[in-house]
This record gives C-alpha cells, sequence and structure tokens, in this order.
C-alpha cells in the first residue's frame, strides 16, 4: 500500500523539482549570462580584465558569469562647456575671453576606454586642452578685429579639423567646435569703451563742423539771394512807380488842356476839403489872397 502510494507521488514530486530546478537554471542564465545594451549606449566586453569585444550595438547579448565583466558607455552627443571662459592673447597681446563649447561622441569604445578610462569628465579635460591649445595658436596669429568679426568662422573650421584629427587618438569623434562669445576683460573693456567713445565724440565734432560750415554756406547764399531779390524787387517797383506817376501826369496835363478853369476849380475844392478837414484847423490869410479866389467870387 506505502509503495503504491509513493509510486505515484515521487513522479510528481521529482517532475515539480525538475520544473523548479529548470527556472532557477534559466533564472541564472538570464541574469548572469545575458546583458542588454540600451539605445544610446554602447559597450565593452572583458575577460579576466582584458578587453575581448568592443562596441555593442543596443540590443540582448552574451557573457561567461563571473569571467566577463560588462562596461557601458553612453554613446549620444556629449557637450562640453567649459566654465569659466578662458583668457587667450592675441597678435596685438591683448587679452579676450573666450566662451566657447564642444560636441563630441564616443567613436571606439576600446580605445576610449585605453585612454580615459572611460570616463566622461576626463575626456572633457582632455578635448578641453586640445581646443585651448589650437585656440591659442589661432588667437595669436589674428589681431581683435579678426578674431572678432573677420575670421570668427574660418577659425572655428581651424578648430574642430584639428580637434578631430587628435581626438582621434581618444576614440572621440568631435561633431562641432563653436565659440560663443569673445569678450574682453573688465580690466581692458574700460579702457576700450573710453577710447571708442573719445573717437565717436571726435567723429561726431568733425560731422557738426562740417555742418556749422554747410550751414552758414547755405546762410550766406540765402541772405544774398535776398538781398539780390529785393534790389531787383525795389528796382521793378520803382520803375512801375515811375511809369504810373508819369503816366497819371500826363493824364493830369491832358485834362488841364482840355479845361484849365474847370481843373483849376477842381483843385482849388480838393485843397479846401484837405484844409478845412477839422474843425481845430487855423489859416491866417488875407481875404484877397489866391487861395479864396473862388470864395471872392461868391459874393
Amino acid at each position: 500500500m506505502f509503495e503504491q502510494l509513493l509510486s505515484k507521488i515521487l513522479p510528481k514530486i521529482l517532475s515539480k523539482n525538475f520544473l523548479l530546478g529548470l527556472a532557477a537554471a534559466g533564472a541564472f542564465i538570464v541574469i548572469f549570462c545575458l546583458f542588454t545594451v540600451s539605445e544610446g549606449q554602447t559597450a565593452i566586453r572583458f575577460r579576466l580584465g582584458e578587453i575581448v569585444e568592443a562596441n555593442y550595438t543596443p540590443g540582448l547579448h552574451f557573457k561567461w558569469p563571473f569571467i566577463n565583466n560588462i562596461y557601458k558607455f553612453d554613446a549620444r552627443v556629449q557637450t562640453s562647456d567649459p566654465d569659466p571662459p578662458e583668457r587667450f592673447l592675441t597678435a596685438e597681446k591683448k587679452n579676450v575671453l573666450v566662451d566657447y563649447f564642444i560636441k563630441w561622441r564616443v567613436a571606439e569604445v576600446r580605445r576610449f576606454y585605453t585612454a580615459v578610462g572611460g570616463e566622461i569628465s576626463r575626456a572633457n579635460l582632455r578635448l578641453d586642452q586640445i581646443v585651448k591649445d589650437s585656440l591659442r595658436g589661432e588667437f595669436g596669429k589674428r589681431n581683435l578685429r579678426d578674431v572678432v568679426s573677420g575670421d570668427r568662422a574660418q577659425i572655428m573650421d581651424i578648430l574642430t579639423t584639428t580637434a578631430r584629427r587628435e581626438a582621434e587618438q581618444l576614440g572621440i569623434d568631435i561633431l562641432d567646435v563653436r565659440i560663443k562669445r569673445i569678450d574682453l576683460p573688465p580690466e581692458v573693456s574700460s579702457s576700450v569703451f573710453r577710447r571708442m567713445r573719445a573717437e565717436r565724440e571726435r567723429v561726431a565734432k568733425e560731422w557738426r563742423s562740417r555742418g556749422g560750415e554747410a550751414a552758414e554756406r547755405i546762410r550766406a547764399d540765402a541772405d544774398r539771394q535776398s538781398t539780390v531779390l529785393l534790389a531787383e524787387a525795389y528796382r521793378d517797383a520803382e520803375r512801375t512807380r515811375g511809369e504810373g506817376d508819369a503816366r497819371a501826369a500826363a493824364i493830369y496835363a491832358q485834362a488841364y488842356g482840355n479845361d484849365p478853369d474847370f481843373y483849376s476849380f477842381y483843385r482849388s475844392l480838393n485843397a479846401y476839403r484837405n484844409s478845412f478837414s477839422s474843425k481845430e484847423d487855423l489859416l491866417l490869410l488875407q481875404p484877397d489872397s489866391e487861395f479864396f479866389k473862388y470864395f471872392n467870387h461868391l459874393k
């Protein structure tokens, strides 16, 4: 009876243990024998401290437990942005503060790990030193005007090419080197601004003097033209007035010639009107004066 019961239960126990063991073995394989590389990552595999494979692509990969070690790297684009800005000398021995940044990514994992131990911070330090040396050389060949505006794009192209060539030894691919800003140090900026202000004031004073000279010339020409126009207008007015007076005299003479008595009487009436226009007027004349000859005829 016991043997029959044992013969029925034992296969079930063994099958259950087998399944559990199989599940444990599967979990062991998943945990210790498989590893994943995420999107945006790459990895390197070591065997007892020796690099055996590098540049893993994203996905699921196999390793030997306790024998292989996996070191993962960020394969995305990195940015090195030194702070504070670095100081460089131009060809005129003038200090400038340069703020720049570097865009880079891991290109060859084995070389990157060997050169900088796979550390992003150490890679940034090495790249900064490379770019600083290139900047120092390029700025030393140019004056302040060239580095600020004239050759700025050319300098960035040269920096990118030079840094890319030297960064290949670190397993790094330089994508771009950009200069964000070029400033003068505070102790130099004030003197430069004073010099610029003096130059602008000199130019403004020069333009003001030119403007004053042109204004005087225009004003003198306008005065001359005004004098000429007034003289010509006075001349024409006097000529017209003279012609009018001459014509009036001719008309008077003609009228006087047609009827001298009437013309003499008319002139006397006008004289009486002008002389006696006010009650306060007083004339002392002899009664038989020529002025009253028409009054005497009224008797």
